[in-house]
């Protein structure tokens, strides 16, 4: 037997309450999420490929790089300068694997950076062949009252509005071949009432990778969705879960624990590469058993 039982491969221990501003950094999260630094192995899937990846610095968007690193492809991350320290790592490991990194730090949820962001990455990199959104808030609150207009608008404007104004400048650079990777969560399938917008703007981009699958496949360009269950991150002790859920975070799932960020780095590889040419429009859900219905 070559595979490794999926309940025992990470540990389904208890995790200790810790509490961080928000963004939350990797670098100060106990334990450590693994970011496949240095699990992951590639085998070459994207040689040569130039990657943009938002939310780059930690968890899933940091084990996207990685893995996209190590299969052969040059990549650009974006992060909020605050969490510089994260990024910096991230560019090591990209660049131990022999391939060029760029770090573009600014708020996504400013429009002209979005625009300036895919340009950056375009020009630095020297070509653009997937854009990959990661990036994204996540707040919890008690009770409906608790929603207030500013934190619901915050919410958006991290997590839908850059894919519109992302992808609107991604197509003056992408060819025929090219794809965009779109990030929702369980949450767009079985909303949580303690993430009422959260779950709201991840359904809003289930929608918004079948809106834009219709009109870029026409123009030879693939878009797909991954939708993450419990995953360990800096998002959930910097406020995405109340500190009375933490210790026993994922436990509840079918497989008995929280996934780390490298399990789900494969999916991201999978829907950039050759291999699933003839995917567009698609949610793959990577959630530990929760069912996407």
């Amino acid at each position: 037997m070559s595979g490794q039982d999926p309940r025992t491969k990470f540990s389904s221990e208890d995790f200790p309450k810790q509490e961080q501003d928000v963004p939350g950094l990797q670098d100060k999260l106990d334990p450590k999420p693994d970011c496949g630094e240095t699990t992951y192995i590639g085998y070459g899937r994207l040689k040569d490929y130039k990657m943009l990846v938002t939310g780059g610095d930690s968890a899933i968007g940091r084990a996207t790089a990685i893995a996209y690193a190590k299969e052969g492809a040059d990549v650009a991350i974006n992060y909020l300068p605050a969490e510089q320290v994260d990024a910096e790592e991230v560019q090591q490991v990209i660049e131990a694997a022999g391939r060029k990194s760029v770090l573009i730090p600014g708020d996504i949820r400013d429009e002209q950076f979005n625009y300036d962001l895919v340009e950056t990455a375009y020009n630095k990199l020297g070509g653009l062949d997937n854009v990959t959104i990661v990036a994204g808030h996540q707040q919890y609150r008690n009770n409906l009252k608790g929603f207030d207009t500013e934190s619901f608008t915050e919410t958006f404007e991290t997590n839908v509005y850059p894919i519109f104004w992302s992808v609107q400048k991604a197509i003056d650079y992408l060819e025929p071949g090219a794809t965009i990777t779109l990030t929702s969560s369980v949450q767009g399938y079985n909303p949580s009432p303690i993430l009422h917008d959260y779950a709201a703007s991840k359904a809003a981009i289930i929608s918004l990778t079948k809106s834009l699958s219709e009109e870029l496949g026409s123009k030879g360009i693939r878009v797909n969705c991954v939708a993450p269950g419990p995953f360990w991150s800096p998002l959930q002790i910097s406020g995405g879960q109340p500190q009375s859920k933490i210790p026993t975070f994922g436990q509840k799932e079918v497989l008995g624990r929280a996934g780390q960020p490298v399990e789900l780095s494969g999916v991201y590889v999978h829907l950039a590469a050759d291999e699933s040419s003839y995917t567009t429009g698609q949610v793959y859900g990577v959630t530990g058993g929760t069912q996407l219905d």
